[in-house]
């Protein structure tokens, strides 16, 4: 098919009109990659505003600005009983399109002012649950002390991390689980006390490693002795210098070693990057436990039969154009919902059934546009409707770009898919000018800063620094600051933004292409670009363990 949206051509598969037949949908119009786009369109991670909460007066920080038409409550009213979201009901219109009906809808009934669950002293953080003594976190679940993330899960006493899980006293790592003292890593599982490793495996005490799997004392993938490779590390200690010539010099022996086609584990059947535990799942990326599914990025524990989901999981069957969701059976064309079965085009629905066009609604049923209706009423209107939008060109498409609260550099699809404000306002998008943030306001520059870590103090707190990449100004916090002291860390350079910039950019892009071995010469489909193949030895899963190990 020829995308709706870009033009460009894209491929059906015979395997997808099963699943399409399934949800009672027609095959898509618009490209994965659009659908894409649109969903990450619905997101705001981290940029603040302060605005106040329309019905307690209070003065919250929201992803919404004040500009934007909502309503916005603070997180305690909007999950009070001091409003009644049944009341912003309202008759569908056959007359006019569905999505300017949701619009308005959208306008009226009160959105929180941030998507959390259960935090303690974690104010500045946005998307999870069971925070307690966080800053700057946004995304995952039950954590404690860590600052500077996104999307981190069981993790303690960590700062800048990434898409990571089971850390403890790490820093600076992107797709790692169950490490301890874990620095400037990605990629790596079960090591502890490491620095600047690439795919490792169960290593100790090891600096500048790539695919390393049950060593310890090695210094760029050679052994030492204990004290040999202690005294390297005593020469580096605090050392922004050192730090830059590291990342430098693992960078060229990346160059010179095998890489795994894919990062895929204990799959069958399955193709994209950074997958686990995934069977007959095609096209997705940074997902594990899934099955029968396609085109899935983040997906989490126990989901079957989705295609086209960001950020969503924790037991989802049959979900098809979600964003930010959770759990969910029969669910179609919807953002942050929760536990919902039978639900189609509805936005922050939470543990209901059988309802369509919905705002806000919680454990409710047989609902359309926020209107209830009997078992029998809402069957029969439901079917008028679709036939309705089957007219106007609506049916089967997900929540268009005008309906997002966000501008697209507000929204985190211009991490993933980045667009100047030219390019952007030429696809129709909005761009807001301004975003928060100050510049020339520094108050001392880096390299007048402390540079051995037992000079660092709490005066540190006072500065403002500016970002070496951006010049947009920045603050340490205090337990940031003994962090980087116990530690032994030179003090960062970069924003938090910057930071975050870096560490995403070690992820190849979402996209697959066909290759070769680089020494069995078996046919590859990998997310190495074509370019990026003659640049790196990318060797097969068999030709990679029996190199690796």
């Amino acid at each position: 098919k020829k995308c709706q949206n870009c033009r460009r051509d894209f491929t059906i598969e015979p395997d997808d009109f099963s699943f399409y037949e399934k949800m009672k949908v027609p095959a898509p119009t618009f490209c994965p990659d659009c659908r894409f786009q649109r969903r990450l369109l619905f997101r705001n991670n981290r940029v603040f505003y302060k605005r106040e909460c329309v019905l307690c007066k209070k003065s919250v920080i929201s992803i919404y600005h004040q500009e934007r038409p909502y309503t916005v409550y603070c997180y305690d009213c909007w999950f009070s009983d001091k409003w009644d979201v049944m009341s912003y009901g309202r008759d569908y219109d056959f007359s006019t399109p569905f999505f300017k009906q949701f619009i308005e809808l959208q306008k009226a009934v009160p959105r929180a002012s941030l998507y959390r669950e259960n935090f303690i002293s974690s104010d500045y953080c946005n998307y999870g649950r069971d925070f307690k003594e966080c800053y700057l976190l946004f995304g995952g679940a039950n954590n404690e002390r860590v600052y500077f993330g996104n999307q981190i899960f069981d993790s303690r006493d960590s700062l800048d991390i990434a898409f990571s899980e089971k850390l403890e006293f790490s820093y600076e790592n992107f797709e790692c689980s169950r490490t301890n003292k874990l620095f400037f890593s990605h990629h790596c599982q079960d090591c502890v006390e490491n620095s600047y490793l690439i795919d490792c495996r169960n290593c100790m005490n090891c600096f500048g490693c790539i695919g390393l799997v049950n060593k310890q004392y090695h210094i760029w993938n050679v052994s030492h002795t204990k004290e040999e490779y202690n005294n390297f590390l005593k020469e580096r200690e605090g050392s922004y210098a050192k730090h830059l010539e590291s990342l430098k010099k693992l960078h060229e022996l990346d160059l010179t070693l095998p890489h795994r086609y894919a990062r895929i584990y204990k799959s069958i059947n399955s193709d994209g990057d950074d997958l686990s535990e995934a069977r007959n799942t095609h096209y997705s990326y940074s997902s594990r436990q899934t099955e029968d599914s396609k085109y899935l990025f983040f997906i989490r524990n126990n989901v079957k039969d989705c295609y086209n989901n960001t950020f969503q999981g924790f037991n989802s069957e049959l979900c098809y154009e979600t964003a930010h969701s959770f759990g969910g059976n029969n669910t179609a064309f919807g953002v942050r919902n929760f536990d919902n079965r039978d639900a189609f085009y509805n936005e922050e629905c939470h543990n209901c059934s059988d309802i369509f066009g919905c705002e806000g609604l919680r454990k409710k049923s047989y609902c359309i546009l926020n209107k209830q209706y009997s078992k029998e009423e809402y069957e029969e209107l439901k079917e008028q409707i679709i036939q309705n939008m089957k007219n106007t060109d609506e049916w089967g498409l997900f929540f268009p770009k005008e309906l997002s609260p966000f501008c697209y550099n507000e929204a985190i699809v211009n991490e993933y898919m980045p667009l100047t404000k030219e390019e952007a306002l030429a696809q129709g998008f909005r761009w807001k000018d301004n975003i928060p943030g100050t510049k020339g306001q520094g108050t001392i520059e880096y390299p007048k800063l402390p540079k051995i870590p037992e000079d660092y103090n709490d005066n540190l707190i006072k500065e403002v620094l500016t970002c070496e990449s951006c010049e947009k100004n920045y603050k340490l916090i205090n337990r940031e600051i003994n962090f980087y002291k116990k530690n032994k860390l030179s003090l960062p350079s970069k924003c938090f933004n910057c930071r975050h910039a870096l560490r995403m950019g070690k992820r190849n892009v979402r996209d697959l292409w066909n290759g070769k071995c680089a020494k069995c010469k078996t046919e590859i489909r990998t997310s190495y670009k074509p370019e990026d193949q003659l640049k790196y030895q990318i060797f097969c899963e068999k030709c990679y363990q029996q190199e690796i190990y």
